[in-house]
Formats: structure tokens, C-alpha cells, sequence
């Protein structure tokens, strides 16, 4: 893919008033945005256009992602990767390279810990017998659907680190998160709505950052809807539509700004960065009449809204964060995130001092997610959406502190993918015997972020943007595509 160089977003000046005092003036709703389109005279082509759909460098398997983030970090000893001898040494003490002391003493020592068994009991399922406790009943019942990862590995022992590196793949400099990577390689798919949303996300442990451009041009960072804590029917974009002008002073105002960049784009024809920016305002405008629709559930049978457990008390919340996800999918939107969390100080899952609270999460997500399952491969949209579910790292096989929690665990835990060209049933790699370190076919994060790019069609080694005197890329300088988990 061809390097851009990246761009630099001024403000021009019109006379003696600045262009964003004028564009205030003016407007404060989305449509006063809108640049072109209106008038049928666009400025820009679809050659300059940096939202224009463009090829992949190989055909794909998936056309689009939606990302089921669970913040904090599930026990994967709890939920999905069952070790007998973490049940049949409950309470030994045993020696375990702990990674938070690595950390703080920068020392390769191990330390004695308390064994501790899982809470919940568990049970294979399904034709391919993978096993699954009693906190996902649900999800239990589409294993034949899932693709386990359970030697997955990743950087960061810190929710903060680790959580960016799950997002953007780096734990600390400013990097461009997945979906804006997505976006950036293969543009939207559909002219009327962002190539990358994110619902839900939460204020911490990276923040804005977690669907950020940083070094990419603006125009592909993730659109926010929500935020985690917020009631999902108060829900909306901000100012997408304005009720307090009418529609033709509107048009007139449109009109003026869009001779205003004509203006403009005489004085700098070629301007790369006005173009985008003429581009995402006329985005802008046409969402306020698809998005309005898109976010929507009224529109949806009560047979849909009770699949996702929207209407009871614990699911009600999650299962509009799903529903919401399978609408913007099946509109055309490529990578939809999808977040389990909230904004306090220890997020969602992050049970150190008392690991029995996974089961008030697990009864919020287990059926949305289930349900979210159901619906797309009901719907025929499971053949071509990747669905990915996981937190930013696992749960350590010992009690914190001899207490009744677990700790951080980067150095092994399990993520599952379904869908669009993985294989379906199956489990891959493993952890070792208390599974707290990954040590069969292990995964980094790094090369799950690869397989993934793969995937939607893209060469991760080829996605690059030069920044700063040299070719950036969301791998790194590592990753691989795990070739074994893909269909053929």
C-alpha cells in the first residue's frame, strides 16, 4: 500500500475572520458541516477521497469486524480454559513466576503462591466437546461456532499498558488503534456512516486513545457512541441533527461554506488536507439521515430485542451495545467495538480481592453475546463478519495476596474468534497445567493483530503509514498470521 505522507489540519484564514469562528457562527449542528453533495457539485473525487472503499491486497475471508471488549480481564481459568489440577491443588503452594513482581523488581525470580481453584464448575458442550464453566450457559451452547485461542500472551502487566497494546499494539507512545488501521487500509463501505465506531468505550486505561487515529490523518478515528456508564437508550450522537433551524436556511448555509472552500481550493488546488476535510464534513451531513436510523432499535421485532436480553434487568444494557453492533455492521460499517466496562477505577472485571463479582458480569454479557451470535448467523451475516471476544489479558491460578481474587496475568489466557474464515470448533494452543503461562503454539497479541488484518484482506507487513522519518505499522516489527485457525 502506498506510504501518505501525513497531514496537517490548519485552518485557514477568510479575510480578517478565522474559518473555525465563521464555521461556528454559522452552525453547531452536523448538517451546517456538510461542504458538498447538495448542491450535486462535489469539490473532491473519489481518487482524494480518504473514506473511498479501496482494495485489499488479497481477497478477504471477512468484510467486517466487531470487537467484544470485556474490560479489566476475565478469568480465562474461570470461563473457558479448564485445568483439573488448579481443582486438585487448591490450596498448595507452589512457586510461580509472578509477573507484576517481575515488573516491579525487574528480577526473573519466582514466588510461593496459593493455588487457587476456579468457583464454577465445568462442562464440555457441543459436538466438539470444548469446555466452557456454568458462569456462559449461553455461549456454551455455539462452541461449535467458536475458534479458542488459549495460549494467547500479550505486554503489560498494567491495565493502562496492556489495554493499549490490546487497541493499538504499544503499550506506551501514541500509535493508531486497530480499527483506524482498518480504515485507513480498505475505507468505508458505506458512503454514510464512519468506517470505524466505538460503543460504550470507556474514559480509562488509554481513553480516547483506545480508537484514536495519533498519526493517521484525522478522518479515520473511531466515532464514540456513548460512553461506558451512560444508559444506552440516552444514547446519540452529538449534535447530528439541529432542530432549531429550518432545513432550507440550512441548505443556504451549506451553500455559502461549500463556495467558501471553493474559494479556498482555488488558492491551493490539490490541497490534500482541505480535501479530507470537505470530505468528513459532507460524511457529516449525510449521517443525519442514515445514523439516526441505523442507531434505532424501535424498528426491531420483540423476538429480536428478548434474544439479546434486552427488556430484563441485567442484559438490558449489553444487549443494546450488541444490537446496536449487528445494525452498524449489516449498514456497512467495518469495524465495530463493542465494550463491557465502566469508568471507575477498577474496571468491570478486574476482580483482585473477590473473584465471585465475575458472576454479576457474566450474567450481563453471556446472553447479548449468545444472542449477537444467533442473530448474525440467522441472518447469513456470520459467513462475513468476524466476531472477536476478549479482555486485555488474563487471571493469575493463584490468590492474590493469599486472598480471594486473582492478579494480572499477561503471560497466558484465551480469546475466541467466530465467523468469517476461522475455523469453527476449535481450540488451539495451551497453557500449562495451572494455566498460567502459555507454552503450546502460543499467540502474542501481536500475531493476533496480524491474523486479523489478514483476515479483512490485508498484508500486515505492507499496512504502513511513514511518520517521523520512518514506516510505521500496527505489528510493529513482529507479528504472524496464525495460518492454523484459518480455513482454507
Amino acid at each position: 500500500m502506498k506510504n501518505a505522507n501525513p497531514w496537517n489540519f490548519e485552518m485557514h484564514e477568510v479575510g480578517s475572520m478565522a474559518r473555525r469562528d465563521l464555521l461556528k457562527q454559522l452552525a453547531c449542528g452536523f448538517g451546517y458541516l456538510a461542504l458538498s453533495g447538495l448542491a450535486g457539485q462535489r469539490i473532491s473525487t473519489a481518487a482524494t477521497n480518504p473514506l473511498a472503499a479501496r482494495a485489499p491486497h488479497f481477497k478477504p475471508k471477512a468484510e467486517r469486524i466487531i470487537f467484544i471488549y470485556m474490560q479489566g480481564g476475565p478469568s480465562h481459568l474461570d470461563t473457558f480454559d479448564y485445568k483439573p489440577a488448579l481443582f486438585a491443588r487448591d490450596g498448595e503452594t507452589h512457586d510461580f513466576l509472578d509477573a507484576r513482581s517481575i515488573a516491579n523488581s525487574g528480577e526473573q525470580k519466582a514466588t510461593k503462591q496459593r493455588v487457587m481453584k476456579p468457583l464454577w464448575k465445568f462442562k464440555q458442550h457441543g459436538q466438539t466437546g470444548c469446555w466452557v464453566s456454568e458462569l456462559f450457559p449461553h455461549m456454551a451452547q455455539h462452541v461449535d461456532d467458536l475458534c479458542f485461542i488459549h495460549s494467547m500472551n500479550t505486554e503489560g502487566v498494567a491495565h493502562g499498558p496492556a489495554t493499549l497494546f490490546l487497541h493499538c499494539g504499544a503499550t506506551t507512545s501514541i500509535r493508531p488503534s486497530m480499527g483506524s488501521w482498518l480504515t485507513y487500509g480498505l475505507g468505508t463501505s458505506n458512503a454514510n456512516l464512519p468506517g470505524f465506531v466505538s460503543i460504550a468505550p470507556s474514559g480509562g486505561n488509554g481513553g480516547a486513545r483506545n480508537y484514536g487515529n495519533a498519526f493517521l490523518p484525522p478522518v479515520y478515528q473511531g466515532t464514540p457512541i456513548g460512553k461506558a456508564g451512560t444508559p444506552l437508550p440516552d444514547v446519540a450522537i452529538r449534535n447530528l441533527v439541529n432542530h432549531s433551524v429550518p432545513l432550507s436556511d440550512q441548505r443556504r448555509q451549506i451553500e455559502l461554506i461549500r463556495n467558501l472552500n471553493a474559494e479556498q481550493l482555488k488558492k491551493s488546488p490539490g490541497a490534500a488536507e482541505l480535501e479530507a476535510v470537505i470530505n468528513s464534513f459532507e460524511l457529516a451531513w449525510k449521517m443525519q439521515t442514515s445514523a439516526p436510523d441505523t442507531l434505532t432499535l424501535s424498528t426491531e421485532t420483540p423476538e429480536t430485542l428478548r434474544l439479546y436480553g434486552i427488556g430484563a434487568k441485567e442484559t438490558d444494557q449489553f444487549g443494546r451495545q450488541c444490537l446496536m453492533a449487528r445494525r452498524l455492521s449489516e449498514s456497512g460499517v467495518r469495524f465495530v467495538q463493542v465494550t463491557y466496562g465502566d469508568n471507575t477505577a477498577n474496571p468491570a472485571w478486574d476482580q483482585h480481592s473477590n473473584l465471585a463479582k465475575h458472576a454479576d458480569h457474566a450474567r450481563a454479557v453471556d446472553l447479548p453475546v449468545a444472542g449477537l451470535l444467533q442473530d448474525l448467523k440467522q441472518r447469513g451475516l456470520l459467513e462475513n463478519t468476524l466476531v472477536w471476544w476478549g479482555g486485555e489479558f488474563g487471571r493469575t491460578p493463584y490468590a492474590e495476596k493469599n486472598g480471594t481474587g486473582r492478579d494480572h496475568n499477561p503471560g497466558g489466557f484465551t480469546m475466541w474468534l467466530a465467523g468469517a474464515g476461522v475455523k469453527a470448533g476449535m481450540a488451539w494452543g495451551g497453557t500449562d497445567d495451572f494455566g498460567h503461562l502459555a507454552v503450546e503454539n502460543k499467540v502474542h497479541m501481536h500475531d493476533l493483530h496480524a491474523t486479523l488484518l489478514h483476515l479483512m484482506g490485508l498484508d500486515h507487513e505492507k499496512l504502513t503509514f511513514r511518520y517521523d522519518g520512518r514506516d510505521f505499522r500496527l505489528t510493529d516489527v513482529r507479528g504472524r498470521v496464525v495460518t492454523q485457525i484459518l480455513k482454507t
